[in-house]
C-alpha cells in the first residue's frame, strides 16, 4: 500500500485528474473525491478531501498547484490539507469555512479565473455554494459539488433549507442554460459512475428539469 500522500492519481475522463475517494462519514454509499486541473496558467485543486493530503505528491509533482477552489461550506470538515496551496472559498460560506481553514481568498458573484475557468455562484444547497465550469479545449466539465450530485447514476439535488428552495430553483434554472458536456460532482453514490456525460442540450435539460419538478413538489433530492 502507498504510503500516505504518495497514492498516485488516478483519470476517470481523458482531461480529468482525480484523487482517490474517501466515504462520506454520514452516508458511507457516498464517495467524494477532489480533482485536480493541469493548466497552462497555474494548475487548480477543485473540492476539499482526504484525497488530496493523500495524492499530495502526486498533486506537487505536477507543478505547484495555484488555488483550491471550495465549492461549499461542508467540505471544511475535512481541515487544511497537507499541500501547500493557497484556499479559495466562496465568500457567504466563509464563517464556516474559516474556522477549520486558512482562507486565502474569496469569490462572491459570476467571474473568471483566466480565461477558461468560470466562476458560477449556485446557493441553495448553501448561502455560498458556487459551480465551476472548465474548458480544457475538449470537454466542458461543469463542478457542482453537492449542489447537483449523482446518486444511483441520477443527478439529485441535495436541498437542506426548505427557506432556500426559492433560490434552489433559480440555480437550476441557470446550469440548465450552460454549456457543459461533463457533470463533476464532490460526491456519488460507489454503485454508479463518479461523474455525467451529456451528450446535448437536449439531456442535460432533461435531467436538469427533473430535478427542478422533485424541488419544485417539495422534494428535497
Amino acid at each position: 500500500m502507498a504510503a500516505a500522500g504518495t497514492i498516485p492519481l488516478e483519470t476517470p475522463l481523458n482531461g480529468l485528474l482525480a484523487t482517490p475517494t474517501a466515504r462520506l462519514p454520514y452516508q458511507h454509499d457516498v464517495l467524494l473525491r477532489s480533482f485536480v486541473l493541469q493548466r497552462p496558467q497555474g494548475n487548480l485543486v477543485i473540492y476539499n478531501s482526504p484525497g488530496v493530503s493523500a495524492s499530495a505528491a502526486a498533486i506537487g509533482a505536477l507543478g505547484p498547484p495555484a488555488r483550491l477552489l471550495l465549492n461549499h461550506g461542508h467540505e471544511a470538515m475535512y481541515g487544511q490539507p497537507e499541500l501547500d496551496v493557497p484556499v479559495w472559498a466562496p465568500e457567504a460560506d466563509r464563517p464556516e469555512i474559516s474556522a477549520a481553514l486558512e482562507v486565502a481568498g474569496t469569490f462572491d458573484g459570476r467571474g473568471w479565473i483566466d480565461d477558461d475557468l468560470e466562476v458560477i455562484p449556485t446557493p441553495g444547497h448553501t448561502p455560498g455554494t458556487t459551480s465551476f465550469l472548465w474548458d480544457d479545449g475538449t470537454h466542458r466539465f461543469l463542478f457542482t459539488g453537492d449542489f447537483v450530485w449523482i446518486e444511483h447514476g441520477e443527478w439529485r439535488a441535495v436541498v437542506l433549507d426548505p427557506a432556500a428552495r426559492q433560490d434552489y430553483l433559480d440555480s437550476l434554472a441557470l446550469v440548465r442554460e450552460l454549456d457543459f458536456d461533463v457533470l463533476v460532482p464532490w460526491g456519488a453514490t460507489e454503485d454508479g459512475p463518479s461523474f455525467g456525460l451529456v451528450a446535448d442540450a437536449t439531456e442535460r435539460h432533461a435531467r436538469i428539469d427533473a430535478i427542478i419538478e422533485r424541488v419544485a413538489a417539495g422534494g428535497d433530492r
